[in-house]
């Protein structure tokens, strides 16, 4: 909207990279007037990976405003869910200092493909049924608003325009990038729904919207509980109130 500032946040990976070039377009050639930050932490990065994210964004022309944490140095010792604990600390740094560089939004990069992912994740693992949402209002940071500008955005079209343009980047915001692995609990599961995205893929080429378009066609009738805010509600509420 006309009057924002958005953090955009990059990771150093495809996602976040195009990202960035996508808000600077739609900021040159929009019609709305906003401002733009483009915010990188620095989570534990070892030298390497940190040195391409700056030469990758010099080749693109991003100005990054960097900021150091020490996450995986302290996620490194946790045992139980260290994965969650990473991703709810480095979103709390990147509120935190999007509102310190006076932004009221940010903008992260995660794709169609996560989206349906996402989906799956949470009925096969999670037993619940949930979605990643195209925007939402912080909980824990009042007036910020964070929101996905590539949601409808497939990752085979990134991965071409990655590679049209001859670039490289990381290709996981994670220390265990340093042994060439990511066998992270949470990094295993999503590798596997996407394989078995992909196999579905091959027998049914609507396969990707029909799993984004199932969590737009909730149909409340049909569903055992559902919870709305801190309410759970259940189809035995008004049951025999419809006969």
């Amino acid at each position: 909207m006309s009057g924002d500032k958005i953090a955009v946040c990059i990771s150093g990976g495809k996602d976040s990279m195009l990202l960035a070039k996508c808000m600077q377009e739609l900021q040159r050639h929009g019609d709305m007037d906003f401002e733009l930050k483009f915010l990188c932490m620095n989570p534990g990065y070892n030298e390497k990976n940190m040195q391409k994210i700056r030469n990758n964004a010099e080749i693109l022309n991003i100005p990054l405003n960097v900021f150091e944490t020490d996450i995986f140095e302290r996620v490194e010792r946790i045992e139980d869910h260290p994965c969650y604990i990473c991703a709810r600390m480095r979103r709390g740094y990147l509120y935190n200092n999007a509102k310190d560089l006076g932004c009221n939004k940010i903008a992260l990069g995660h794709h169609f493909d996560d989206v349906i992912e996402t989906i799956l994740m949470g009925m096969l693992y999670g037993a619940q049924m949930q979605t990643m949402m195209p925007k939402l209002h912080s909980t824990f940071h009042p007036g910020m608003e964070l929101i996905r500008p590539l949601y409808y955005v497939k990752e085979a079209d990134i991965i071409s325009w990655m590679n049209k343009n001859e670039l490289e980047f990381i290709k996981c915001a994670c220390k265990i990038t340093e042994k060439d692995s990511c066998e992270s609990e949470e990094g295993s599961k999503r590798e596997e729904v996407k394989n078995l995205i992909k196999s579905l893929r091959q027998k049914n080429k609507y396969i990707d919207t029909n799993i984004f378009r199932s969590a737009q066609n909730v149909n409340l009738d049909t569903i055992i509980s559902y919870r709305r805010k801190e309410y759970t509600h259940h189809f035995l509420e008004d049951y025999d109130g419809n006969k």
